[in-house]
């Protein structure tokens, strides 16, 4: 008797790892959006926690857009392993912010800088 599609999948899936990864996300303006009076948008580096990176952007966009903010485009730099491989220097407070994403599941925008004209 052969199995049917359904007993294959059967299985458990194996639960998948949370991880942070660092995005670099521009905005634009939008009403409300708390940033500087004249900025014509900003740069936000964020650290966000996910199972892989497409979830840690879907999340960061949803919680700036919660926030009133307007994203525009996300730049991924991958984990903390990752980034170290590529010879980026992480400092203590980058990485404590990091852990704080990974044990709040959360979006933690480390850093803003606005556009100006």
């Amino acid at each position: 008797m052969a199995k049917s599609d359904k007993d294959k999948t059967d299985k458990p899936a194996k639960p998948r790892k949370q991880q942070v990864y660092t995005l670099l996300v521009e905005v634009g303006r939008k009403e409300g959006d708390g940033l500087p009076k004249g900025s014509t948008g900003a740069a936000l580096m964020c650290f966000a926690s996910g199972v892989d990176e497409a979830e840690a952007v879907r999340e960061t966009v949803a919680v700036l857009k919660q926030a009133d903010m307007a994203p525009l485009d996300v730049t991924g730099y991958g984990t903390l392993e990752e980034r170290e491989e590529q010879g980026h220097e992480i400092g203590e407070d980058e990485r404590a912010l990091m852990q704080r994403a990974l044990d709040e599941n959360a979006v933690i925008v480390a850093q803003m800088t606005p556009f100006d004209d």
